[in-house]
């Protein structure tokens, strides 16, 4: 029996739906809109987050959402009516890769409502239990400037940290990072999202990524004649994230990954994202979790994911507080414990967010 056979048949019961958007300023003076969508039932309620990063995809919907998600379904069921429902109903998305975000935000919604109907938990369907969470921060090196790493190694000593290395990193740059032991994971940001969004390959920096930081994972590198024997002999340490959407992905990637980064609103649905951790698992591709910058339920989503299929990766699910403009003085280290008694999806630490 597959990981989705296990909760395909559970049944469902949705009375009413609702949204909500936040609005939040994020480090790097950036500004975070996200909506979170809500299936209601008596008094129960399952949510799921929308994580499409155009703001103007998320004002489009109107207060008064025009689906009618009411009705009784098993879970499968409910996953395939969606097939026919455009979550996008006054405009199309401002990149068609919206689409997919969206339609996990819906399905992780109704996965939420219908483990906490059926008085149930993934760990329980998945014969699995919770651990503990090991979690990298991801944080913006601006220009090559370290500030913020270092701040927050000062508030957290022992933080681990996701990067994305650019053209602008000088020589201290690299100097200054590797001095610090905490770079585990560096993402190249070579290969596509969906809508052409990649970094040009540059060998210079491929050279000095790889041998500044000897035991980092290293993602999503564009592969060309000029890296290609760089590349191979750095093989084990090659990860495959931002393309990732299904086995299919994987089976047709660029590289044999040692690696693959998970990030659950990618793969648009449940049964999608559940076959590529199992075909992950059996081609002994390790996993680790990534994220997107959510800012309401889908943090605590991605964080329990990993609990239960990747807990000692260098999983970047870093609590909300790592993003935030200001660093707190109050930063939770790493790992995070896990809910003495979650239900559903939820994962709550908000002390910490």
């Amino acid at each position: 029996m597959t990981l989705y056979d296990r909760i395909a048949g559970l049944p469902l019961t949705i009375s009413a739906s609702d949204r909500t958007s936040r609005r939040r300023e994020m480090v790097g003076g950036t500004t975070r809109v996200t909506s979170t969508f809500v299936l209601l039932a008596e008094d129960e309620f399952g949510a799921g987050e929308d994580v499409t990063y155009e703001a103007v995809d998320h004002e489009a919907l109107p207060d008064t959402l025009p689906f009618d998600f009411a009705g009784e379904y098993t879970f499968d069921e409910f996953s395939q009516s969606l097939e026919a429902i455009d979550l996008f109903p006054t405009k199309p998305p401002e990149r068609e890769v919206s689409r997919t975000y969206r339609r996990w935000a819906v399905e992780s919604a109704a996965l939420d409502l219908a483990l906490k109907q059926n008085d149930t938990t993934l760990a329980s369907r998945f014969g699995r239990e919770y651990s503990p969470v090991r979690f990298v921060a991801s944080t913006p090196v601006p220009d090559g400037d370290t500030t913020r790493v270092e701040e927050t190694l000062t508030v957290n000593p022992t933080c681990e940290f996701a990067l994305k290395p650019t053209d602008a990193w000088t020589t201290d740059t690299f100097t200054r990072l590797a001095e610090t032991d905490a770079v585990r994971v560096l993402d190249l940001d070579g290969q596509s999202d969906g809508d052409g969004d990649s970094q040009a390959p540059n060998p210079e920096l491929y050279r000095r990524v790889f041998e500044t930081f000897p035991d980092a994972v290293v993602a999503d590198p564009v592969v060309s004649d000029d890296v290609h024997d760089l590349l191979a002999a750095n093989s084990e340490r090659l990860s495959l994230g931002a393309s990732v959407r299904s086995t299919a992905d994987l089976r047709d990637a660029p590289f044999e990954p040692d690696w693959c980064s998970i990030v659950p609103s990618r793969f648009g649905t449940v049964r999608s994202l559940l076959e590529t951790i199992e075909y992950c698992a059996e081609q002994d591709i390790s996993m680790y979790g990534s994220g997107q910058c959510e800012l309401c339920v889908g943090r605590g989503h991605i964080q329990l994911l990993a609990s239960l299929f990747y807990p000692e990766g260098p999983n970047d699910v870093a609590p909300r507080a790592y993003n935030k403009p200001t660093i707190r003085a109050d930063l939770r280290p790493s790992p995070l414990e896990p809910p003495k008694a979650p239900t559903g999806m939820e994962w709550k630490q908000l002390e910490f967010e």
